[in-house]
């Protein structure tokens, strides 16, 4: 018997468990690409359950309900049920299918917090995410605000060889998983990033999530080995493979390759896309990267080429063993790390991104920042990459950054003395009373209502071992009016066509991030004041919304993303046949 105090001094942080890394249909050796992965440890009910995610496995297409996957306590003894596994078993047991959709999500949700420094909501209500990996028979995969969930469908494709037909399963593709959690914590982190909105926006969310998938793919060293190495055992890797341009056709174009397969239909064609995109064109003001998937894939060829970028800069630092030759565990150290450095900044910059109307301007100033102020120097050339990247496809900073593309520094004179620091730290309205006392150095005006939607303190550990305490704050301002109000009182231009009398709404806000005394460092904001560049700013907002018939819909989060990775899979993806056979289930009697 174990004592409840022996218990207690025994219970592990981490626990590990074998995912796949890579698409089944991506083999080594004729062996498919696995992975032992670190995630928090947590007592656990069957399915997984725990207390983030809860995996129900229930097919809405079949009736059937999938039998759950036990795990154990998290105790010292290590619990990992399908470490020595056959692949045979991977493939056709719906238990490991759930631990794979588990522990990707559970990955990626313990890399959110570390970035941030906090416990991350997430978009939805409640404090479970709930995760149905076989939940339709159906090329597609999405994250739902309002139904609280992540559902992975499966589908099935014609064999190579023309006899029958293989099952493909998108809960066990790395990326489709990880890419469908980062919905769901960037909604939880900026709702207002799901508000109709300029391109930008909308196109972030689908960039943005790609770019996580992608970097937490490069950050496993199972895959850099599989993608520089291939079946190659040797330690050694000759010099020529790994300059920026040999790596992007190695690494990029070979995983591009591999993923551009059946699963393609689902997650598009964003890497294949992005690393074909050739630097130097104006892509902003071409129409066809108007459409959210096709500009998103803007930033993602923009972190990417960064990535390169620095992962050669580090190589550049290592000797050679032998003429022309690296350690190719070093290498492959070195590429996992970058990778892991910069989806790190990319998690951090969105507390530096505003709350609504984001552009990819204000994202590359929120990289630049928060890494400047973690990381000031920047020997690595980090924030380097990232401008000469993101400038390669026409992004540049805001216009409301310094010269050196990072955020101005607050140097406005706020009113403290009516307002409480320790409160100031957790309390949304405390912080109101203080917004509220400075709406003047503040710039916000006396348009609208303001709502304090979020107080989050948040510690961010430096590479050297400094902790950076902040509190980030995001208010919104909301006003609804009439066409003909928007017109005669705010100067607002209205598209032609609209009626005076019909209402509409514009929004506005920003973030403020307090440092660790309670004084305003950077307030990144859009009003709704009555200048320029704020009428003009919502203007084209309106046009836009205007030309794509949005000015009456409601944003149904339900839908949203069913329908966006819907469309992306009948555009090029594969159509299902059928439900196909599955192992392990059993009906489900709805009575």
């Amino acid at each position: 018997m174990i004592s409840a105090e022996d218990r207690r001094h025994s219970l592990k942080s981490i626990r590990r468990l074998t995912i796949l890394a890579q698409d089944p249909a991506v083999l080594i050796n004729g062996r498919l690409v696995r992975a032992q992965v670190e995630i928090p440890a947590e007592e656990l009910l069957p399915g997984p359950c725990g207390y983030r995610v809860n995996v129900i496995d229930y097919d809405a297409s079949a009736n059937l309900l999938y039998q759950p996957l036990t795990l154990g306590s998290a105790l010292t003894d290590e619990d990992d049920p399908y470490k020595d596994h056959s692949d045979a078993d991977l493939l056709a047991d719906p238990r490991f299918h759930a631990q794979n959709a588990y522990a990707i999500s559970m990955r990626i949700l313990a890399r959110f917090e570390f970035a941030l420094g906090r416990r991350i909501p997430w978009g939805c209500a409640g404090h479970q995410l709930h995760i149905a990996p076989h939940a339709f028979a159906d090329p597609n995969a999405f994250y739902s605000r309002e139904d609280r969930g992540l559902f992975f469908g499966y589908f099935a494709v014609p064999k190579v060889d023309g006899a029958g037909h293989d099952t493909v399963f998108t809960c066990l593709s790395h990326d489709i998983v990880a890419h469908e959690t980062t919905h769901a914590l960037l909604d939880g982190l900026r709702a207002g990033f799901m508000e109709p909105s300029l391109p930008d926006q909308a196109a972030f969310h689908e960039g943005f999530a790609d770019v996580v998938a992608l970097l937490s793919i490069f950050a496993l060293p199972e895959t850099i080995r599989r993608l520089i190495a291939g079946d190659d055992d040797s330690p050694l890797v000759d010099e020529a493979r790994l300059t920026e341009a040999s790596l992007r056709q190695s690494a990029l174009f070979g995983l591009a390759k591999q993923m551009g397969t059946a699963l393609s239909g689902i997650r598009g064609q964003a890497l294949r896309r992005s690393v074909e995109l050739v630097p130097g064109r104006d892509y902003l003001s071409d129409p066809e990267f108007l459409e959210e998937h096709a500009r998103g894939e803007l930033v993602v060829a923009a972190m990417l080429r960064a990535f390169l970028a620095i992962w050669v800069q580090r190589l550049s630092r290592l000797g050679t063993i032998g003429p022309g030759q690296k350690n190719l565990s070093l290498v492959i150290e070195e590429g996992a790390r970058a990778a892991d450095h910069l989806l790190t900044i990319a998690i951090r910059a969105i507390d530096y991104c505003p709350p609504v109307d984001l552009s990819f301007s204000d994202y590359l100033s929120a990289l630049l920042t928060i890494d400047r102020e973690v990381v000031p120097d920047d020997r690595y050339g980090y924030r380097l990459a990232l401008l000469d990247s993101f400038a390669s496809y026409g992004i540049r900073p805001s216009h409301n950054a310094g010269s050196d593309g990072t955020w101005k520094r607050c140097d406005r004179t706020f009113v403290h003395s009516r307002t409480h620091f320790d409160s100031m730290l957790r309390d949304r309205e405390e912080v109101f009373r203080f917004v509220w006392e400075n709406r003047v150095p503040l710039e916000i005006g006396d348009v609208g209502y303001i709502e304090i939607q979020s107080v989050r303190p948040s510690i961010r550990v430096a590479p050297d071992g400094f902790i950076l305490r902040e509190t980030i704050v995001e208010y919104v301002q909301s006003l609804t009016a009439t066409a003909g109000e928007l017109g005669t009182t705010y100067n607002v231009s209205v598209p032609d066509g609209v009626p005076k009398w019909k209402p509409l709404r514009i929004l506005g806000g920003g973030t403020l991030i307090f440092d660790e005394y309670g004084q305003v460092k950077y307030q990144i904001a859009h009003h709704l004041n009555k200048s320029a560049a704020d009428r003009e700013w919502q203007a084209r907002r309106l046009q836009y919304l205007s030309d794509r018939g949005s000015l009456d819909l409601q944003v149904d989060m339900r839908g949203r993303f069913a329908l966006l990775h819907m469309t992306r899979a009948t555009d090029g993806g594969a159509v299902p046949d059928g439900p196909p056979s599955r192992p392990g289930a059993k009906e489900r009697d709805h009575g």
